[in-house]
């Protein structure tokens, strides 16, 4: 398959580009500058500007674009900055896709498990509804900016993500605390973690494109979602490095803003119901095993 991709520089995206070539499928990478080879072409999400041309060769799209959420400080700028990042991109990539000849097979856009709000010790899959605050909001207009591509017949898939443990994300900020000894407990510690390896996102995506009976929310997270006081307290053990000292929610809010609350106190328990019953078998299948292969101590 000939396969764009939008945020191909990100986490998720860095990642995904060599796991599709490997596979056999061409890359195409959406950038925002000048392209630089063949493999690239340009596009402008925050002005809408893609030429549905470049579009018209491809059989899907995989659209991770938008701005780190919990990268910076929540001022009221940085949170439309958020919000509009996800929606002009996703907005771009659906009416491009939509007015193309011929029409593409699929669209994976990129959504987050802040879809179901604070989920307390509640276990929910694809079938829940959406939650109370601000993620959630950025969720629900994030996913809406598809509609374009559904209407058109095109196959949507919402990759609802939960925590990635790779080298990077929120795991690139925990890790460098826990070696030195203040790592702990988030806030309550009782809020519910939900995860997936780096490598299991990656597979996991593999795996949506190639299933073409797949579409909708699709949960991309690990199967044991575990609290952040068990994940702290793993975390620790594969690092061998104590994890008691509590960071009180307070402490957190000094250093992040709003963040803190949604982003860290706030808890969701989301399983990964469509992936496995679509036939997905995690490489990753518990906390400990993402971090280990996360932090290189899987060996």
């Amino acid at each position: 398959m000939k396969i764009a991709i939008t945020g191909s520089s990100g986490l998720i995206g860095s990642a995904l580009v060599p796991a599709l070539r490997n596979d056999g499928h061409t890359v195409l990478r959406l950038v925002r500058r000048e392209p630089a080879g063949a493999d690239e072409a340009r596009w402008n999400p925050a002005r809408r500007e893609l030429d549905p041309a470049v579009l018209a060769d491809v059989d899907a799209v995989v659209n991770l674009a938008g701005v780190g959420i919990g990268d910076k400080r929540w001022t009221a700028d940085r949170k439309r900055e958020v919000l509009d990042s996800r929606v002009d991109a996703t907005t771009t990539v659906s009416e491009a896709l939509a007015a193309a000849r011929p029409r593409t097979r699929a669209l994976l856009s990129a959504s987050a498990i802040g879809w179901y709000g604070d989920t307390g010790d509640t276990a929910v899959d694809e079938s829940a509804p959406s939650g109370a605050g601000f993620l959630a909001d950025v969720c629900r207009q994030w996913e809406a900016s598809t509609a374009a591509a559904e209407q058109a017949g095109i196959r949507v898939a919402h990759l609802r993500t939960g925590l990635v443990c790779g080298r990077g994300g929120l795991l690139g900020k925990l890790v460098p605390l826990t070696k030195l000894g203040v790592m702990g407990p988030l806030g309550s510690g009782r809020q519910y973690w939900s995860w997936i390896s780096l490598t299991d996102e990656i597979d996991a995506i593999r795996h949506v494109l190639a299933q073409d009976t797949i579409a909708g929310p699709v949960n991309l997270t690990g199967p044991d979602p575990v609290t952040n006081r068990d994940f702290t307290r793993v975390l620790g053990r594969v690092l061998h490095r104590p994890t008691v000292l509590p960071v009180p929610r307070i402490a957190l809010r000094l250093v992040v803003g709003e963040f803190a609350d949604e982003g860290i106190i706030a808890g969701q328990r989301v399983l990964p119901t469509v992936l496995q019953d679509s036939g997905y078998r995690f490489r990753h299948d518990t906390a400990e095993k993402a971090l280990r292969w996360a932090t290189g101590r899987d060996h």
